[in-house]
């Protein structure tokens, strides 16, 4: 069995041989357009940016923007080795680079050592360039989405290599990964920064507390910050202040800053959302409950773990990569950055590196991944146990909950963690808004640049425009209930000089029903407007039966009424009815005038 194994494994060995031997002669015998034509496939065939050769030194290649060295940069770059990196770019966009420097042996046309960059798509080709100096100080813009950068040596004495740079055209900013803030003298600066700096030659003092000395380089100084990523580059936007008497050194996003002394000035990068984050409840796999040989119990629970609490960490029992710790913030934030702390000076425990997972309701977890999205990223931790440590989130994470996961340590899992972060920003709808007047109010946004502010008080210039609204409606409010105060009023006064008119009409006559608004002793008639009346106890029947002897029943229309008692009836604005001479009906019920023995229906 072995042997014919053996026989069997070593079988296919000169098959292949045989096959490559007629493979190499058939591509010998074939024509120089044919074997141009293998290569451009296998160009087109091979991933977007790539490398190779023996003499390729610190290489981040991204679409976006990259970095690439010689071997051993800064030092001394090898003899006789070569390198060949392919950049390629978003189609249909143009590449600008950045020579950071160049130090390559001179040769004659630099036939020796060189630096060549050539485009397939447009067959244009820059260089090649050898020598110390810059051969292009303000970038070199290429009109291709694509472009191979050759590097070879041959036999020299010196000569540090060079470091490139490259960005599309849509970042005309881009800066090299040696730029330093002594390079500006305007307080704003405004640059784009390529991707791969973190990993190039460069020194930084100070931290993001209180600024870097101006003399550090200011992509690395950024990444440091927490401001942009190395893996992707980008934007950078930050101020020159005055600068202070000593620079105190910090470990944050994989970088150590150093200890720096008086500056001119110092650079300051500003961060929208790092404030601290306050706990509302603390977990853990475990805890370690220590006895020390005296027997007395000291705690390392997990509600140690905050900055606040004194004294001794949070520690795991027994320390593995299955112990976790988890925060709960009390609701959805952004956490943007996290700082860790060892145990104490006493005791020497710290977590090296750890992992991170997020949850929105505390069953789910995701882990915080990369940027190139392929496995969760391992974040670097502590150097010793006293030191705070800061790595940043780019992006941001949303969630409540977080969990640590360490994944190595210095004797014992040991942590203290501050959360840095905000609040999420809560979209309000706009509620629509139809105005009373046909002109538009203004609503200001903003305290106008000549109104001097009252001292102590603040104004939100973003509810400016909700108070606005609010006190419109008050003064609405006030303007309506005095309006129908207004006209309960003067219905009020016009129903009164109705009673009184009513009153002033119906005065000399009886007392009307509880109903009527006039007094009987109003109405009482006086006694010489009466007299021609007979003073009968009996109301005084006014029918034709009550006619005198000798007229007749078609005498009745010539029948009058009393004088005095037509100017009464006047009074009332009312005309006698013959023959009876009975009065209009004023109400719906009966009055009589007793005194003359008359009585009224209606």
């Amino acid at each position: 069995m072995p042997r014919a194994g053996g026989s069997s494994a070593a079988g296919p060995e000169p098959l292949e041989a045989g096959r490559a031997a007629a493979a190499m002669r058939s591509r010998l015998r074939a024509p120089l357009l044919f074997q141009l034509f293998q290569l451009l496939r296998q160009l087109a065939t091979s991933p977007a940016s790539a490398q190779s050769g023996d003499g390729c030194g610190h290489t981040v290649l991204t679409p976006h923007s990259g970095t690439l060295t010689s071997k051993n940069y800064p030092g001394t770059y090898p003899n006789h080795t070569a390198c060949e990196w392919r950049i390629q770019a978003a189609k249909g966009s143009s590449l600008l680079l950045a020579f950071g420097d160049m130090d390559i042996e001179s040769s004659q046309h630099c036939a020796s050592s060189f630096l060549l960059l050539s485009s397939l798509s447009d067959g244009t080709s820059h260089g090649p360039y050898c020598g110390n100096s810059n051969p292009v100080p303000n970038g070199l813009v290429i009109n291709s989405s694509s472009v191979t950068v050759q590097f070879n040596s041959t036999t020299h004495r010196s000569g540090r290599g060079f470091l490139l740079s490259y960005t599309t055209s849509h970042h005309p900013d881009l800066i090299s990964c040696l730029d330093k803030g002594t390079y500006y003298n305007q307080e704003q600066i405004s640059v784009f920064c390529p991707a791969g700096c973190k990993g190039v030659a460069g020194d930084i003092w100070g931290n993001t507390k209180h600024g870097y000395r101006d003399t550090s380089v200011l992509c690395k100084a950024a990444i440091h910050a927490g401001v942009i990523l190395d893996e992707l580059g980008g934007q950078l936007t930050l101020s020159q202040e005055k600068g202070i008497t000593l620079y105190e050194s910090a470990f944050a996003n994989g970088l150590h800053s150093k200890r720096g002394s008086l500056s001119e000035k110092r650079l300051i990068f500003h961060k929208a959302c790092d404030d601290t984050l306050e706990a509302a409840g603390f977990n853990a796999s475990s805890s370690w409950h220590e006895v020390n040989a005296m027997g007395q119990y000291k705690p390392w629970t997990a509600e140690r773990v905050a900055f606040s609490a004194h004294g001794n960490s949070w520690a795991a029992d027994p320390s593995s990569e299955t112990e976790w710790l988890e925060i709960d913030l009390g609701g959805r934030k952004n956490i943007t950055g996290i700082i860790t702390k060892g145990s104490s000076d006493q005791y020497n425990y710290y977590v090296k590196s750890y992992r991170i997972f997020s949850s929105r309701d505390g069953k789910n977890w995701k882990g915080y991944r990369s940027s190139s999205g392929q496995d969760d990223k391992v974040f670097e931790g502590n150097t010793d146990s006293f030191q705070e440590v800061s790595n940043t989130f780019i992006p941001p994470i949303l969630a409540r909950y977080l969990r640590i996961v360490p994944q190595s340590w210095n004797h014992r899992i040991a942590l203290k963690v501050a959360l840095q972060g905000c609040q999420v920003a809560r979209l309000r709808a706009s509620r629509p808004y139809v105005p009373s007047a046909p002109k538009e109010v203004p609503i200001l946004t903003s305290i106008p640049p000549n109104h001097t502010p009252i001292p102590g008080v603040v104004m939100n210039p973003e509810k400016a425009g909700s108070m606005l609204l609010v006190m419109l409606l008050i003064g609405g409010f006030v303007l309506l209930s005095s309006g129908l105060l207004l006209l309960a009023l003067l219905c009020y006064k016009k129903k009164k000089t109705a009673a009184d008119l009513n009153c002033s009409l119906m005065k000399g006559y009886p007392k009307l029903e509880s109903s009527q608004v006039c007094s009987s002793e109003s109405l009482q008639p006086s006694s010489n407007e009466l007299t021609s009346f007979p003073m009968a106890g009996t109301p005084l029947d006014l029918s034709g039966a009550h006619l005198p002897d000798g007229e007749t029943k078609a005498q009745q229309d010539e029948v009058t009424c009393p004088k005095s008692l037509n100017r009464s009836v006047a009074m009332l604005k009312l005309e006698p009815r013959s023959p009876s001479c009975q009065m209009p009906a004023l109400t719906t019920r009966q009055f009589s005038l007793p005194e003359a023995g008359i009585e009224l229906k209606s």
